[in-house]
């Protein structure tokens, strides 16, 4: 039987790089069929960064503010991944605003921590997510991977994962319980994209068991 063809993927990131971490494991395990050909930073010194170095894999650094501005920035890191031959953009806890162009629409994946559109936008990440999500008193929370546009946490939504938020949990808490869906909805959704089962529909994405793409 012949092996799936893995999809070439870039990782962008701006810290820690645990969504990365996972997205390395879970290939080496056999469970996701991508090769990753590039992760771009958009901070030096940070953690991802490590991460990305200690698993062998080409990481290069750019920098908003060593850009002349969002387009420049935007352009700097596109070409970098046509360069490396991706096919799609993972986003990975990238903290800055892209413009995606033509040929990479629908081929940039973000994960969000909450349920968008719901504690989404300018400054809603990481853990200001889930303090706000505690101090509005929601009772659910949770993860949405979505094809990224040119707003923040904004564009069709391919997936979602939802968790409980109890009585007496702290953003550290629930921010555990929802990176725990993280894991599984990310490389789902990677999954679906190269198995081509995604189809954007306007605001709107259908996941099928078929290739969409015939």
């Amino acid at each position: 039987m012949n092996q799936p063809l893995e999809l070439s993927i870039a990782v962008l990131l701006s810290g820690g790089g645990t969504t990365l971490q996972n997205l390395i494991d879970i290939r080496a395990a056999g469970d996701l069929p991508v090769r990753i050909v590039q992760v771009i930073s958009s901070k030096e010194n940070v953690a991802g960064i490590a991460r990305a170095r200690n698993a062998g894999l080409p990481i290069e650094v750019v920098t908003r503010k060593s850009s002349s501005g969002v387009e420049h920035f935007s352009k700097r890191i596109f070409d970098r991944c046509r360069s490396a031959g991706a096919q799609l953009v993972c986003l990975a806890g990238f903290l800055q605003l892209l413009r995606i162009p033509e040929d990479f629409t629908h081929r940039v994946l973000n994960i969000h921590p909450s349920l968008l559109p719901a504690f989404g936008g300018k400054g809603m990440y990481g853990h200001h997510v889930h303090e706000a999500v505690l101090a509005f008193g929601a009772k659910v929370s949770g993860c949405t991977v979505h094809f990224a546009d040119n707003e923040f946490d904004h564009g069709p939504i391919v997936s979602q994962r939802a968790v409980p938020v109890q009585d007496d949990d702290t953003p550290d808490t629930l921010a555990a319980r929802v990176f725990e869906q993280e894991c599984l909805a990310y490389p789902e959704a990677i999954r679906h994209f190269a198995a081509k089962r995604l189809l954007v529909e306007g605001i709107r994405v259908r996941v099928g068991h078929g290739d969409f793409s015939v």
